[in-house]
Order: C-alpha cells, then sequence, then structure tokens
C-alpha cells in the first residue's frame, strides 16, 4: 500500500490541531486557510456570520485564460463534534497514526478531505487549467448546514456559475448521488403554572406536548408505511422521531413550558414544505385549546435547521467526471445528510465523494485509513488531469 505524501499529512495534522467545535469559532483555522491561499496568490473572500464569530472561505483559482466562471466546486465543512463524554485513547486535537489508520477528530469527517486539497495547492495553482476550480469551505455543518446557506448564495450572487460540485464528505470515495433532506425543528408550548392540587387554575404544558410529540409520530408512522419509498436507501421511507423533550420543574408544580425537539430526513420527492406545514397547523390547533382556557397560552413551531436531499441524475456531466477522476460508481444513497443538497438547489449538479467511513465520523477515536488519503490524493490529482488544457 502506498502511503499518503508528507505534504497532506502536514496538512490534516495543522487542520486536527485546531478545535473546530461547532460550538466554538471556526476563525482560527480560516485565517490559517486564508494565509495559506495568500502565498500561492489565490485571493479569497470571507462570509461571516451574523455575530461575526465564524466565517466561509470562498475562493477560485481560475483558469489559465484568467476566466473564473464556471469550473467545479471543492466544498468541505471545517467544523466537527463535540468530543465531550467520549474515550479517546490519544488527544482528539492531536491526530496519532496507529499501524494503518490516522485517530483525531475530524480526520475523517473531514478535515482529511481539507489536508487533501491544502497539500495540492501548488499543483492546483501550477497546472494550465482549462476552467476554474472553486473551493468553498463552510462552518457549522454539524449543526444544520447552516453555513453553507449563505456560502452557496455567495456562489449565485457572484455569477460564477461552476458545472458541478464536488462536496467532500466521507464516502469511501464512492461517487454518491443520492440523501435525504435533513429538517430539526423545536415546538414550544406556554401553559400557565399552578399548583398541582389546583390543576383547574393552571394550563398544563406537558399534557400539549405530549400530544403534539404523539403526531410526530402518527406522522412517521403514515410516511413509513403509506408513503413514497426508494430502495436505494437503508432506510426506505422518510424517517421522523421525537429526540428531546424538556419541561416541568416540580412534581408539584403544573408545567408552564414545554418544549418538543423534533427532526425529519425526507425522500426528494416529498415536499417539505407542506410537511412542515402539517406541523405548524397542529400546534396552532393546540394552542386554540389552550387559549380557550387562558388567553395567555401559546404554541409555536420553528425550524432550527433544514437543508434539501440530493437527487443527482446519472446522466449529469458532473456524475461521469467523477468516475473519470476515480470515484467508485455506485447507486446506493446515504442516510446521512450534507451541504450538497443546498448546491443541487441553486442548479449546480453535485456528487458526494470524500475519503474516510461515515461509520468513524463523529465517534471517539475517529480514525481514517491511509489508503483512504491516498485515494482522495489520486482523486484530486486526477481531477486536476481532466481540467486542464
Amino acid at each position: 500500500m502506498s502511503a499518503p505524501s508528507e505534504a497532506s499529512m502536514k496538512e490534516i495534522h495543522e487542520l486536527i490541531a485546531v478545535d473546530t467545535t461547532s460550538r466554538d469559532s471556526n476563525l482560527p483555522l480560516i485565517e490559517n486557510v486564508v494565509k495559506k491561499l495568500d502565498a500561492y496568490g489565490i485571493s479569497s473572500q470571507l462570509i461571516h456570520n451574523e455575530e461575526g464569530t465564524k466565517a466561509n472561505l470562498l475562493a477560485t483559482i481560475p483558469a489559465a485564460d484568467g476566466s473564473v466562471q464556471g469550473g467545479i466546486v471543492l466544498s468541505g465543512h471545517t467544523d466537527v463534534v463535540p468530543v465531550d463524554g467520549q474515550n479517546w485513547s490519544s488527544d482528539p486535537f492531536d491526530a496519532q497514526e496507529r499501524g494503518d489508520k490516522l485517530y483525531g477528530r475530524g480526520t475523517c469527517d473531514m478535515k482529511g478531505y481539507l489536508g487533501v486539497i491544502l497539500a495540492k495547492l501548488d499543483q492546483l495553482t501550477s497546472a494550465e487549467l482549462a476552467e476554474p476550480i472553486h473551493l468553498a469551505l463552510s462552518y457549522d455543518e454539524e449543526v444544520g448546514c447552516v453555513g453553507a446557506v449563505s456560502l452557496v448564495q455567495k456562489i449565485v450572487d457572484d455569477g460564477l456559475a461552476p458545472r458541478g460540485a464536488f462536496v467532500g464528505e466521507p464516502s469511501s470515495m464512492r461517487a454518491i448521488r443520492g440523501h435525504k433532506s435533513m429538517n430539526v425543528f423545536r415546538a414550544e408550548f406556554n401553559g400557565v403554572a399552578a399548583h398541582s392540587s389546583l390543576p383547574s387554575e393552571g394550563v398544563n404544558a406537558i399534557s400539549y406536548a405530549l400530544r403534539f410529540a404523539n403526531f410526530v409520530e402518527e406522522v412517521s408512522a403514515e410516511l413509513r408505511t403509506s408513503g413514497p419509498r426508494d430502495e436505494a436507501f437503508i432506510e426506505p421511507t422518510t424517517t421522523m422521531n421525537v429526540n428531546k423533550f424538556d419541561a416541568g420543574i416540580a412534581v408539584n408544580t403544573i408545567p408552564s413550558e414545554a418544549v418538543v425537539y423534533f427532526e425529519y430526513r425526507s425522500l426528494a420527492v416529498v415536499d417539505r414544505d407542506a410537511l412542515t406545514a402539517r406541523f405548524r397547523e397542529k400546534a396552532a390547533e393546540l394552542e386554540a385549546e389552550m387559549r380557550a382556557q387562558n388567553p395567555a397560552c401559546s404554541a409555536s413551531v420553528q425550524q432550527q435547521a433544514g437543508a434539501p436531499g440530493l437527487d443527482t441524475a446519472p446522466g449529469e456531466e458532473v456524475v461521469a467526471l467523477a468516475a473519470a477522476c476515480g470515484a467508485i460508481a455506485t447507486d446506493e444513497k446515504v442516510t446521512y445528510g450534507t451541504e450538497a443538497g443546498l448546491f443541487a438547489a441553486a442548479g449546480i449538479p453535485t456528487v458526494v465523494c470524500g475519503p474516510g467511513d461515515i461509520a468513524q465520523a463523529h465517534a471517539p477515536d475517529e480514525y481514517i485509513e491511509l489508503e483512504q488519503i491516498v485515494a482522495c490524493e489520486n482523486f484530486i490529482d486526477s481531477l486536476i488531469a481532466q481540467l486542464s488544457s
């Protein structure tokens, strides 16, 4: 087995060493990347969040004739999930090579991919590219593809019009054309507190929140049994779960607040707006019942995060390009969501293809097999050759 280049390993080690857990800023990492790009004469733009604490990065390596329109996007997220409560065999932010694997938070998801790209900046800038390559690095993917929304919009607003995109989420270098949407919600119920011995003087928020949670389960069962199916998925139907419930302050107090957190992952054929509207309508129905008891009551559903699914047609040019670059062709679709759906929704045909196995992502002792880093290096080398005049 051939080994990854020293350049790739150096870049990956440096990326892992910067803790970019989603709750914290990613600016130290982004600023380091900007310096690396500057050293090769690559200008970049930062698209900050409202607080200015995080940023996406967009950079274009022009074609040999100076054009910046068209071409291919290489996209990845800079944030990682927490290590809290996980039992690691080594420091998660100090990448350790053991045997044929590299361990550390983000090695697989997805700093291995980003490190390879950074290690290829010399080749990318010295190649006689017939079309540009755009680098798109996002923040807060792990909390719901938050940053990529403004990143993709910037690509559209700047008129870059790429003909395709590769999102480097760990797919074991398979060319993945499809995944479900991701939609996360917070349903809040505000009742009226009272002593538990006088329930008629209060409005029990938990009672209404439980009814709402039960409705989510009913819709889930409906979609599971009679909704559309796609057998390319491990779970062939739209999935839906109530995953968190916050309520109550004491056993002798009628609860005035209750919050239900739920999410669904829908097939591409499902109308997300119509499905989401069903939950808002149910909350409004329950609110009316609550307000009939006390007009101070309320109920609401807020979407906390969301990204469309991906369903790239097998005949798209970007699929053939992925194969030409060495990606493993497959008709499989993946259960996890990615930012690829946002690119596709903006009219940019997209394939998910990156090194590492998703089974290792988010886990303690996260690792990437060294041969996957090599496969990613070969993919980028082939891409440069394919796009060179």
